[in-house]
């Protein structure tokens, strides 16, 4: 059994559907990636997964159904999501937006231990975790949607376009940190990037989306040499 499953999901918004039959998994421990071009149903899988958009079909998460549950549900079962566009509270400093990340926990020594983790990983944060997150560049407003993400101790996490807006060197800069993470943490990943080579670079298995279906799947290094993945997202 693989930690999600998604079998004939299908969602959209009022009259316009997005997922038509949608089915994936992801397996524990595994970064998978969803590539697809604009309007393919990629930041709408995310969002019925994290129950921001009603979907049908069936979601199981652990052996368990999550289709149609409330966001803040699907977050207690250790799913969290980091929303295209950061979604930081702009007027609370970088510390207390870490604190509200683990608003679920009530282990206060760990969730001490982990702020302390997510400086490590996030240095610009530690120098700035006083600062109001209104007044972080665009680069650091993600890393703080990231780090607040993991506060929630999740078993997956579903990110949505990372490197949007982000200048090249930050884009490496947070990839690597994102590769460092799902190493050492062992959390599971789930990540919709429009740049390609570095979420094949960063994943173990992707999909390609069209239309609301997956239309092609393998391993990220098969997907590499795969000539209508090269042709369509690679540059090759």
């Amino acid at each position: 059994m693989s930690l999600l499953e998604v079998d004939e999901l299908e969602a959209g918004y009022g009259d316009v559907a997005v997922l038509r039959g949608l089915t994936f998994a992801v397996e524990e421990g595994q970064v998978a990636a969803i590539l697809g071009p604009n309007g393919a149903g990629k930041t709408t899988t995310l969002r019925a997964l994290s129950g921001e958009v009603k979907p049908s079909g069936r979601v199981t998460f652990d052996g368990r159904s999550i289709g149609g549950l409330k966001p803040e549900r699907i977050a207690r079962l250790g799913i969290a999501h980091v929303p295209e566009g950061r979604g930081t509270f702009t007027a609370l400093t970088v510390e207390e937006n870490l604190r509200v990340g683990a608003f679920r926990r009530g282990d206060r020594a760990g969730v001490r231990a982990d702020m302390e983790r997510c400086f490590e990983y996030f240095p610009r944060l530690e120098e700035r975790r006083e600062q109001h997150a209104g007044d972080l560049s665009g680069g650091e407003q993600q890393m703080l949607a990231i780090a607040r993400g993991l506060k929630l101790k999740p078993r997956l996490i579903l990110l949505d376009e990372p490197s949007l807006g982000l200048a090249p060197v930050l884009t490496k800069e947070l990839f690597r940190i994102l590769q460092t993470i799902a190493r050492e943490e062992s959390t599971t990943v789930l990540l919709v990037e429009q740049n390609a080579n570095l979420a094949l670079k960063l994943a173990d298995y992707a999909y390609v989306l069209e239309g609301g279906r997956v239309t092609l799947s393998g391993s990220a290094d098969d997907m590499r040499e795969e000539e209508a993945v090269r042709h369509a997202y690679l540059g090759a």
